[in-house]
């Protein structure tokens, strides 16, 4: 494990090598978050060590993910928290949104995210979810508004593939790997 800084906040990068030596209770502590309050997540991918690169590691997650009962699915999806909104969140969440911008709203701005958080929750039943290091405001307002006319199986799953896209930021964030691939929108 190697310590860098971030965004002015400590991290701890751990190797894959150390990912695969440690103990399912560890592993879990380490990786518990990558997906929002969904440790279960980590805790049943350390049974498919040893992993060849942080890619398998990151495809093996996602799997898991996939393979959730709809009502986990449907739990994680909800663990995670509304765009703009004020409300705590995971250290993770702070620093995504805090680097679309999200955490300096104008007020006017803020309105508009309350308002299309709202509707998106009416409409699905659960809250917009958008990797938001590949966005600014503007694209995220866009895919608020064309997201909102999809039927709620398909916002489902886009719901999912963005948080799939979210874990593998933080992933990469959180180990020495120096080559992330390039992640597709």
């Amino acid at each position: 494990m190697t310590l860098s800084k971030r965004n002015g906040i400590r991290m701890a990068n751990y190797s894959l090598k150390a990912l695969n030596q440690m103990d399912q209770d560890t592993f879990t502590a380490v990786l518990g978050e990558i997906f929002e309050h969904t440790p279960a997540i980590a805790h049943q991918t350390w049974t498919k060590r040893p992993f060849s690169s942080v890619a398998d590691l990151h495809q093996a997650m996602v799997a898991v993910m996939y393979a959730l009962p709809h009502q986990q699915q449907l739990n994680l999806i909800r663990a995670h928290p509304d765009l703009g909104s004020r409300a705590k969140m995971t250290q993770s969440s702070v620093q995504e949104q805090s680097g679309a911008g999200l955490d300096q709203l104008s007020a006017e701005d803020y309105q508009t995210f309350q308002s299309l958080n709202q509707t998106y929750q009416e409409t699905f039943q659960f809250p917009f979810i958008i990797a938001v290091k590949e966005h600014t405001q503007d694209s995220i307002l866009q895919a608020f508004q064309q997201r909102l006319t999809h039927d709620a199986a398909m916002e489902k799953q886009t719901a999912l593939a963005e948080i799939a896209k979210i874990a593998q930021f933080r992933l990469y964030q959180l180990t020495d790997d120096e080559n992330p691939p390039f992640v597709q929108s």
